[in-house]
């Protein structure tokens, strides 16, 4: 993981003893590989949460997390390098901005409430997550309610009209610095099983099962990640100066041409397109503000 952040706590990889030590049920899923080197196996579930878990507890402080079964369990590496980026981001090339001041909205936050909580717990932002889901809202305020270190810092908002992003969300006398996003990759269910099918062949896992865990909301949305970022950039232009940078993960790298081109559309006043690393693959985010 050599190729992350140099603040990423993961650019190392996993010290599977420590966290074995922090989280007890990790332990079952490690397993050897290679010259001795310990492992889990990516393709199981219930191996991934357990990391994830060991993980939050070990490097962030939690003393609990869990989500629904079928819910999305995300990459703490992976998200903890957006997050990291959006600082540098947010510096300018200055000091990291960090403390409560400074506020951040991530949109779509889900049952796992990854960005709030790492938002909170690596630069003490003040974070507020969003989401259409109500069992989704409700496991997030659970983990707030249940870990004493994410209840100064975090709060969550309900989108009662999914047809939007933000309107509903940003009140009156409500200031972002920044917002982060990762928007559902697919446009229909039956385009998401086809992705999760081809995963499995990949693995050499047959057809029968799942990897790719997720709901609706969380995988497909209509019109998939393109027609997603068009809304969020259309109703962006609306909030500009209530927030200060827009980002958004763009997973698909063939949708930046048409971003790029709403954004000249919209008139934003800056756009960045910034590399991210993901354990042996590559990502990237796109941010754009209206502020000068």
């Amino acid at each position: 993981m050599s190729n992350f952040h140099p603040r990423n706590l993961h650019r190392d990889g996993y010290d599977f003893s420590s966290l074995t030590k922090s989280h007890p049920p990790l332990q079952p899923h490690v397993t050897i590989k290679g010259k001795h080197e310990p492992t889990i196996n990516f393709a199981d579930p219930d191996a991934v949460k357990a990391l994830n878990t060991a993980l939050l507890k070990h490097h962030y402080g939690l003393t609990h997390w869990d989500i629904p079964e079928g819910y999305l369990c995300p990459p703490v590496p992976g998200r903890a390098e957006y997050l990291h980026h959006l600082a540098d981001l947010l510096a300018a090339g200055g000091p990291l901005l960090t403390g409560k001041d400074t506020r951040i909205l991530d949109i779509g936050t889900g049952a796992n409430l990854i960005y709030p909580i790492l938002g909170h717990r690596i630069y003490d932002w003040s974070m507020v997550g969003t989401d259409t889901d109500n069992l989704a809202l409700k496991t997030a305020k659970a983990l707030l309610d249940i870990n004493p270190v994410l209840q100064q810092g975090i709060q969550v908002r309900q989108q009662k009209n999914p047809r939007f992003i933000l309107e509903g969300i940003i009140r009156e006398n409500d200031f972002f610095h920044a917002t982060v996003c990762n928007p559902p990759f697919y446009a229909t269910p039956e385009e998401a099983a086809g992705a999760n099918a081809r995963k499995r062949r990949n693995l050499k896992l047959g057809d029968v099962g799942r990897t790719m865990a997720g709901q609706p909301g969380e995988l497909w949305t209509e019109g998939g990640e393109k027609l997603f970022l068009l809304r969020f950039i259309k109703e962006s232009k609306t909030y500009g100066q209530q927030i200060g940078w827009f980002t958004s993960l763009v997973s698909q790298k063939d949708n930046l041409e048409v971003l790029e081109r709403a954004l000249e559309k919209a008139a934003a006043k800056e756009v960045k397109i910034i590399s991210l690393a993901a354990g042996q693959k590559r990502t990237r985010f796109i941010a754009w503000r209206f502020q000068e």
